[in-house]
């Protein structure tokens, strides 16, 4: 079946950095857009980063602009979401998302934890 593995979340202090993988696999990924969301405790899940299927464009929300990049990789089936200048407030759950190009289909990986303090 379709997996999604996101990895790389942890405790860092504000300021630092972790970069998150998410690891693709029974499908076609290049056929595929990829996003990461991130939820906070109380909150909406929010879209964070956006990287298109076919010329690898990119968008960001702005919370996240200057600091996160998201890139991909189409011969490891991975994307990257590379966080630099955490602040606390990036604190929450982040999930990979993959959207076909053409179609209905979308998947979700199942989360990583990514916590910001001192």
């Amino acid at each position: 079946q379709v997996q999604l593995v996101e990895s790389g979340g942890g405790l860092v202090q504000p300021g630092g950095s972790l970069r998150l993988s998410c690891a693709a696999s029974r499908f076609t990924f290049s056929r595929y857009g990829f996003s990461w969301y991130r939820q906070a405790p109380g909150k909406e899940r929010e879209l964070v980063a956006v990287i298109a299927s076919t010329d690898g464009s990119t968008n960001y929300a702005d919370s996240v602009k200057g600091r996160f990049t998201i890139s991909r990789d189409n011969a490891k089936n991975t994307v990257y979401l590379q966080m630099n200048d955490l602040k606390p407030e990036d604190t929450a759950v982040y999930y990979c998302n993959a959207r076909a190009r053409v179609g209905p289909n979308e998947y979700w990986g199942q989360g990583t934890q990514v916590t910001v303090s001192s």
